[in-house]
């Protein structure tokens, strides 16, 4: 997983669609639905602090446009 468009496959194997219309908020929101997997066990540690790892960059991206 290296990718934005990765995390959004990963959470697509959930069934977890998120579009709220503005980048930054689908990102946040992305952010607290995988760690709702991770904190009920869905995914393991490394898959979880992978995808945060590339939300939190792509998040830090958007603040600076």
């Amino acid at each position: 997983m290296k990718t934005f468009y990765d995390v959004q496959q990963l959470l697509k194997q959930f069934n977890i669609y998120i579009y709220v219309g503005k980048r930054i908020y689908d990102i946040e929101l992305m952010r607290i639905e995988l760690k709702g997997l991770y904190d009920s066990h869905v995914i393991d540690k490394e898959t979880f602090f992978t995808a945060d790892l590339i939300l939190r960059r792509e998040h830090r991206i958007e603040e600076s446009r």
